[in-house]
């Protein structure tokens, strides 16, 4: 009687290796989806425009601030890019003793995210002091929630044009730099691409603050 040989079962797939594809597939699908709403949001401003239409800040190259801390300024705490992040921030970076040009970038910021109406909770403000200087109190005073911080050399590196000119700045929700304004920017235009990117971006929406009461935001707009 002849024995038949019996052949030995294939080895089973790594099933290690197959979790470790899968989660990497996973991470890359939540990755993409965190990043779709900006993406989304500059193809639609800036690629897929009406004819006639077109942005009047810079468009400069996305580059992401730096995750170096920024001493905070007159009492308020330290701003790391992580605070940017879930919100349009208009930034600027001038001197403490904040000259005329100085006083009317700030002033811009204000207007432009007052001007949202209900979706101004989804804008911020930072002035990036690049001296050590400290501002008036009473310059503070006018713009209530403006943040303030000691600038760095690596912040003020992804500023381009800072360390000479007065621009206004748009940080995009991940907390790249991705605008800026001309020097001695038109409000009302500034306003309008505001306006825009809000619109085509829905990042922030669900973290909105019930909105401001008319009478102060009124007065506010007056004041400068």
């Amino acid at each position: 009687m002849t024995t038949a040989s019996i052949s030995e079962p294939a080895p089973a797939p790594d099933d290690g290796i197959a979790r470790t594809r899968a989660g990497r597939r996973t991470l890359a699908l939540l990755a993409f989806v965190c990043v779709l709403p900006v993406v989304a949001s500059y193809f639609a401003y800036y690629v897929w425009q009406p004819k006639g239409r077109a942005n009047y800040g810079e468009l400069l190259v996305p580059a992401s601030l730096p995750d170096a801390v920024l001493p905070g300024v007159a009492g308020q705490p330290d701003v790391a890019r992580e605070e940017l992040e879930g919100r349009w921030t208009l930034l600027f970076a001038a001197s403490g003793t904040c000259d005329s040009a100085c006083a009317d970038s700030l002033y811009l910021m204000r207007q432009s995210r007052l001007a949202q109406g209900e979706e101004m909770e989804r804008v911020a403000r930072l002035w990036l002091i690049s001296d050590a200087a400290m501002p008036a109190g009473e310059l503070l005073a006018a713009h209530d929630g403006l943040r303030l911080a000691r600038a760095s050399p690596a912040w003020l590196a992804h500023l381009p044009a800072a360390e000479r000119e007065r621009h206004v700045y748009l940080v995009d929700p991940r907390g790249s730099v991705m605008m800026r304004f001309p020097e001695n920017a038109e409000p009302r235009r500034v306003i309008k691409d505001l306006q825009r990117l809000l619109k085509y971006s829905a990042l922030g929406r669900a973290q909105l603050s019930p909105p401001a009461r008319s009478a102060p935001v009124t007065e506010e707009r007056t004041a400068r």
